[in-house]
């Protein structure tokens, strides 16, 4: 697992990259909302993932979920955790010293059920 920053002026490219490929419309993410006023909140629960998008224009890094979208204004700074398979954590601060914590997995693949 690698940890980097991306920076502002590539924060644009990076999230269309990463929702053009498809990877991120496979996933289910969890998003928790941390700050000093707020505490830790839970934002959304393993909800499939629709795609990120930033518009410099607003400012705004928009997370679309499905039946959801979480909207990040003035990011600060962004992290993200990597691995071989692809994108496994995003860590948003904004402005208002709120951290927001994009957790992304597979969806759970059941079996269908069995009639007897």
């Amino acid at each position: 697992m690698t940890t980097r920053k991306i920076e502002k002026n590539e924060w644009k490219a990076f999230f269309d990259g990463v929702s053009k490929d498809g990877g991120l419309s496979r996933k289910c993410a969890e998003i928790d909302v941390i700050s000093l006023n707020l505490g830790d909140q839970i934002a959304a629960e393993w909800v499939p993932m629709l795609g990120i998008v930033y518009d410099p224009r607003s400012d705004t890094l928009e997370v679309g979920l499905e039946g959801l979208n979480h909207l990040i204004h003035r990011p600060t700074t962004i992290h993200v955790d990597e691995s071989a398979a692809g994108l496994l954590s995003i860590s948003v601060n904004d402005q208002d010293a709120m951290q927001h914590i994009i957790r992304l997995r597979d969806p759970l693949l059941l079996s269908p059920p069995t009639h007897t």
